[in-house]
């Protein structure tokens, strides 16, 4: 409690500096990309930040199309991590929960001490390069991948991901999201 007071205290003494470095999560390990060990444990963290992330938007944005894109985020990539996760068990692996690393917390934190009239901008552009880096994994693990469901389940958040691109980026630069009623 005492260090969130200091950084709330800091936060106002110094403007918005705190919310303006808009900290992506890392990408995920370069072995995600190809060996199921690797890529189970990232795919779910990259899912896992994206729905607290997207929970926290809910919270904190006032946009209704940022809120019905969190909405969408969280429907979405609970989804997917229940496929990588059956796909996981389908292959002969036991994973345990997803995590978040100390990148993406930081940026989970970053978020929480967003200002109100900083937030959709910092969710927004941790949202993009979040997403991109996800496609990334999926499209190299379902081309390269060394477990056969899991290339499937990889296959299949593919457009999913591209879906969620499209809509940061419409949102980003001030469109509506008319398109994503159908998602």
């Amino acid at each position: 409690m005492k260090l969130m007071t200091t950084i709330a205290a800091a936060t106002l003494m110094f403007g918005s500096a705190a919310t303006s470095a808009q900290t992506p999560p890392p990408p995920p390990p370069a072995e995600a990309k190809t060996t199921a060990t690797a890529y189970v444990p990232a795919a779910g963290a990259s899912d896992l930040f994206e729905i607290n992330s997207s929970q926290i938007a809910l919270d904190k944005s006032q946009n209704a199309d940022v809120r019905k894109f969190a909405s969408m985020l969280i429907k979405h990539h609970t989804k997917t991590t229940a496929a990588t996760m059956k796909a996981a068990k389908k292959a002969g692996m036991n994973p345990p929960p997803p995590a978040l690393d100390p990148g993406a917390t930081a940026s989970i934190n970053e978020l929480q001490s967003a200002s109100p009239a900083d937030f959709d901008r910092v969710y927004l552009t941790q949202q993009i390069p979040a997403h991109q880096a996800a496609l990334d994994l999926h499209q190299s693990y379902a081309s390269n991948g060394d477990q056969a469901p899991l290339r499937t389940s990889a296959k299949a958040a593919v457009p999913i991901v591209k879906q969620h691109i499209a809509a940061a980026t419409k949102l980003q630069s001030g469109s509506k999201m008319g398109a994503m009623s159908g998602m």
